[in-house]
């Protein structure tokens, strides 16, 4: 499980920028600005946890009982919640209301992990969604060309297996990818910018924290 310091928050958008050497680096620009709104503590949870909040919701898109919690508080109701996992050194050193700056996070180079909800294309058939071949169209074939053919048998057991690849909904899923670099910090903004792309659309929520599995040992 990843422990390792993170922060959320939303993807703007694809932008480049040239090196010192004239390359092009390609990257994802990432805002952040996420503050902590509650902790999760071995003691009283079972486990270690900041639940980090970003932006500000209206008033009506949130319950009385929502906004009450926060206001005990003292702080405003966030537009969007998580929780990450943390170390219990680093739950007890946050405070409740601190901002998390990205450069006491993260570092130029860096490898780190990014998670969010990738695009959602709709309802899609065998050939787009798991990259089936199709059939040909010989032997008398008509209106098979892209079906997924048998998908089990008529005796024993007599149904269809849990996990059988068919049409479906495909992405609107959480994809994480792993060992990204991180190309560049903008503190005065508050901006993330990872080299290559990053799952999920516009204005998404992304989740990023530093590599687990980090490539080549580096």
């Amino acid at each position: 499980m990843n422990t390792h310091p993170g922060i959320i928050g939303i993807k703007v958008g694809t932008t480049q920028f040239f090196t010192e050497n004239g390359e092009v680096v390609l990257c994802t620009a990432i805002h952040a600005g996420c503050t902590v709104v509650g902790k999760r503590t071995q003691e009283k949870d079972g486990y270690s946890a900041l639940v980090l909040g970003l932006g500000e919701s209206k008033n009506k898109h949130t319950t009385k009982a929502l906004r009450t919690s926060f206001e005990k508080r003292g702080q405003k109701t966030p537009r969007h919640v998580q929780e990450i996992r943390a170390t219990a050194e680093a739950v007890e050193a946050a405070e409740l209301g601190q901002q998390l700056k990205l450069e006491d996070i993260f570092a130029v180079g860096q490898k780190v992990d990014v998670r969010s909800r990738s695009n959602g294309k709709g309802f899609a058939g065998v050939m787009k969604r798991h990259n089936f071949r199709g059939a040909k169209a010989t032997h008398g074939a008509h209106e098979v060309y892209r079906h997924g053919g048998s998908i089990g048998m008529a005796t024993t057991p007599g149904r269809v297996w849990p996990g059988k690849k068919m049409a479906g909904q495909e992405g609107n899923k959480i994809v994480s990818v792993l060992n990204q670099r991180v190309a560049k910090i903008l503190p005065e903004q508050q901006l993330l910018l990872i080299e290559g792309s990053v799952p999920g659309a516009k204005n998404s929520v992304v989740r990023v924290q530093g590599a687990v599995k980090k490539n080549g040992g580096k």
